[in-house]
């Protein structure tokens, strides 16, 4: 399997009576196993914070997970909350497959369950996507960006490889690993994702996105992982090969580009669009 291909085959339509387009604006498609401690303040915060019309999409792999009483009992009040049941396959890659072909939003974000801190942001990030981003990523390591909690270990290597990363590939995100972004919907069905293990299809992501010339724009954070308990999925010794090989790849393929993509848009930009014209 070639990490070259881009373009996505298999999307599914939309199930009779479920939302569409004209209803909605913005997805939010998180994965889950096991989560019945962390979901329930997540999506309050969640439903709190999102003004534009929206759907959460939460997206499971076996039947009885034990995240899915728990999302059918919030349902009650929020029916914007919808159980998608991954059939596609194991993993991150194929979750996030099953969530966007039932995404009914103008805007898919992918978010991560056991992070509330990127919630604060997403007013940003909706703004730069109507200024014309076609993908707004998360950064926990500039423009004021933070990282809280979590394996020590997980940080400083992730920490280490975006910085690296960047300076090897010239790419415009200094945070190609975070698993908080926000996407145009027809630009992500068109997008194969292939990375097999745990979280690198986020790299991949941001990768595949500069190669295809996609403007992009980029939000600071103070990400806080597991603010609300529960287990993380982060495992070093199955994951690390995996995104080896994605860095050696997007390293080599962002070199080689020739596109020159626009700059990378961020808050900046929305505050000189606010700033009245000097006379």
């Amino acid at each position: 399997m070639s990490p070259m291909n881009t373009t996505q085959p298999d999307v599914q339509a939309h199930p009779a009576g479920s939302p569409t387009t004209a209803t909605v604006k913005l997805s939010i498609l998180m994965t889950v196993k096991n989560e019945e401690a962390h979901l329930p303040a997540t999506l309050k915060i969640l439903s709190a914070l999102v003004k534009v019309p929206h759907e959460i999409l939460i997206v499971y792999d076996e039947p009885d997970d034990t995240t899915v009483p728990v999302v059918r009992r919030f349902q009650e009040r929020h029916p914007a909350v919808r159980l998608i049941h991954n059939t596609r396959g194991p993993g991150v890659v194929h979750a996030l497959r099953a969530g966007i072909a039932e995404a009914a939003g103008e805007y898919v974000l992918i978010f991560a369950i056991d992070d509330t801190g990127p919630a604060l942001a997403l007013d940003q990030m909706l703004a730069l996507m109507d200024r014309g981003c076609d993908l707004v990523s998360c950064t926990r390591y500039a423009r004021g960006g933070r990282r809280l909690g979590g394996s020590l270990v997980g940080g400083v290597l992730s920490l280490v490889a975006n910085r690296l990363f960047c300076l090897l590939s010239g790419s415009a995100l200094t945070d190609s690993t975070t698993g908080i972004k926000m996407v145009r919907r027809d630009r992500l069905q068109r997008l194969t994702l292939e990375a097999s293990v745990g979280w690198a299809v986020a790299l991949e992501l941001s990768i595949k996105a500069q190669l295809a010339g996609w403007r992009v724009g980029e939000v600071p954070i103070i990400s806080i992982d597991r603010l609300f308990g529960g287990r993380s999925t982060f495992a070093l010794g199955a994951w690390l090969p995996e995104y080896l090989r994605w860095f050696v790849w997007g390293v080599s393929a962002l070199r080689r580009s020739r596109l020159r993509p626009p700059p990378v848009m961020t808050p900046l930009d929305l505050e000189d669009v606010a700033r009245p014209a000097k006379r």
